[in-house]
């Protein structure tokens, strides 16, 4: 039997009742999911679903992830609600895709764990599997693995062996509608140009989840725990110096009043060169290299390949400022003596993210 497979949450428990049902069954995963933006988590999903395949001893197939042709699928449906039109349309793709590589590998049936997913419609996926499997001569089942507080044994299951769990679908286009709701910001489909790892960023997850995958393999016990903190993102910063924009780089967890500001810097103390308005603060190229030990020859060097975000933040403490300071404080090469213009587009945010404890 092939087994579509969307997430390690869903598959793990899913897997588990068909092993449970249909012992005389060879169970091979496959995972299909060309909806998953962006592409590291992507990754980060493929990565936990090896992992619970593993562990249940199931062999696991990865498909293309041909996420152009998907969103040429869905062009025209990106504001429909979940579970609508552009619901449908990913299930046939995905269907299609999956019931074509069960009669490629001479399987009779095939499913999918997306049958388990709370949020999705049952009846919108068991049409979908059928007309597909039609086509291609396999037989789609539809177990309900809901019912009879099969939800909530999946939640168990995922918490005990300590699964992934993502907070979003995969579609771009479904976690922008989220996010509005929340009135957070899209973090998932930010990436600075420096190429940093932000914290509670996918790729920060994939650190993480990939260290455990060594602790495991060394046998190491460890936790994984949530923290609340102050998230931060930069979309957007300038500066203008007679309107010209000159190479500066904002220190994480800088901010301003409003979106703009300008002003004159009027003094100087122990390297920090203080503007007359907003609290906004400068310091040289040369004061970040001695502080951080670093050897950066421009600034524009700072900018695409800047320390990790950590050092970075670690800054503003040996620069003598309050561990909970936010003022917005600025890299230049030279300290300007003309009138300024700063535009600054940030957000700070209460989150939540995961923390890998070594026992």
């Amino acid at each position: 039997m092939l087994v579509h497979i969307c997430c390690s949450v869903d598959s793990h428990y899913f897997l588990q009742k068909l092993q449970e049902e249909y012992p005389d069954e060879k169970l091979i995963g496959f995972f299909y999911d060309p909806n998953i933006h962006p592409y590291s988590e992507y990754r980060l999903r493929l990565l936990d679903v090896k992992r619970s395949c593993d562990m249940l001893d199931i062999e696991l197939i990865e498909g293309e992830y041909d996420y152009l042709e998907w969103l040429k699928v869905v062009k025209g449906l990106e504001g429909e609600p979940e579970k609508g039109a552009r619901c449908s349309v990913c299930f046939d793709k995905r269907f299609e895709v999956s019931a074509k590589k069960a009669n490629e590998l001479g399987e009779m049936i095939y499913t999918s764990t997306l049958l388990i997913s709370p949020k999705k419609s049952l009846i919108q996926l068991e049409h979908s599997g059928k007309e597909f499997g039609k086509k291609y001569g396999v037989e789609f089942i539809a177990p309900d693995y809901r019912k009879n507080n099969g939800t909530q044994q999946q939640n168990i299951l995922a918490k005990k062996d300590a699964l992934y769990r993502q907070d979003y679908c995969g579609c771009m286009f479904a976690l922008k509608k989220q996010r509005d709701i929340q009135q957070k910001p899209t973090d998932e489909l930010i990436s600075p140009i420096g190429k940093e790892i932000l914290p509670k960023s996918i790729e920060d997850r994939l650190v993480m989840y990939n260290k455990r995958l060594k602790l495991e393999e060394l046998n190491q016990d460890y936790k994984i725990v949530k923290h609340r903190f102050l998230n931060y993102r930069i979309f957007y910063g300038l500066i203008r110096n007679k309107k010209q924009t000159i190479d500066a780089y904002f220190l994480p967890y800088s901010t301003l009043k409003n979106s703009y500001t300008r002003g004159r810097i009027e003094y100087e103390i122990n390297g920090i060169h203080y503007m007359n308005r907003d609290e906004v603060k400068f310091i040289t190229l040369q004061k970040l290299n001695h502080l951080s030990n670093k050897n950066y020859t421009s600034v524009k060097e700072l900018i695409f390949n800047p320390p990790s975000f950590e050092d970075v933040v670690s800054l503003r403490s040996k620069l003598g400022l309050l561990v909970y300071d936010l003022s917005c404080i600025i890299v230049v090469e030279d300290i300007p003596n003309t009138k300024l213009e700063i535009i600054l587009d940030a957000k700070i945010y209460s989150d939540v993210k995961e923390v890998l404890v070594e026992l």
